[in-house]
């Protein structure tokens, strides 16, 4: 799957390369508020995590839905709730048992900062549930707690490009692979490259 994590890269940096000049570009005066008929974003994309087991990583896929609720304060735009799910099941390394696999599924809050017109940073902290296969028939399940951030850029109309980056605490996930184990958890991290579909509007003055 060398291929798959190179294609990856190549995206990563002209998704960077595209972030950079747009950055400190404003909204322009002909565009007002978001619209909320439709106050959801979904999106997905391919990851490519440290998994903290033997120095690994490895591949996979992950999910997402946002829900931008309609706020009364102007300071409180961009809060909203995220439920993401993401299967590291790609391109696993020797050093580890041909079953080992990680995934998460939970959801938390989002803050979304939409000051500008075609870069939109984010950081967002979830909670999860935790699975990892280590192989042999052996599972060990954890409450994962999960902050981030990230950026989306507007690459047409409603469709966005998002990278991020996520730090992952599976805290006592040893002990239930290895009863008594009192060490260090698995901190799994690293990046996902996806694009996301926003069905709000943007009103337009006239």
């Amino acid at each position: 799957m060398t291929w798959f994590r190179m294609l990856i890269s190549n995206l990563a940096v002209a998704f960077f390369a595209v972030l950079a000049p747009s950055a400190a570009q404003t909204i322009p005066a002909a565009t007002g508020p978001i619209q909320h008929p439709y106050p959801f974003t979904i999106g997905g994309g391919a990851s490519d995590l440290n998994v903290d087991w033997s120095r690994s990583r490895m591949l996979g896929v992950a999910m997402w839905v946002d829900w931008h609720p309609k706020v009364l304060l102007r300071s409180l735009d961009g809060l909203g709730v995220e439920v993401e799910g993401r299967d590291l099941d790609f391109d696993r390394p020797s050093q580890l048992a041909s079953g080992y696999r990680q995934d998460t599924l939970g959801g938390g809050v989002i803050y979304t900062y939409r000051h500008f017109s075609k870069v939109r940073p984010f950081g967002k902290f979830l909670i999860d549930y935790g699975r990892l296969n280590y192989g042999y028939g052996q599972i060990a399940t954890a409450t994962v707690r999960a902050p981030a951030f990230g950026f989306e850029y507007r690459a047409i109309n409603r469709l966005w490009v998002r990278a991020d980056y996520e730090y992952q605490i599976w805290p006592n996930l040893l002990n239930g692979i290895f009863p008594g184990y009192t060490g260090k958890s698995l901190d799994p991290q690293g990046f996902t490259l996806g694009v996301s579909y926003d069905f709000r509007r943007v009103r337009l003055f006239p």
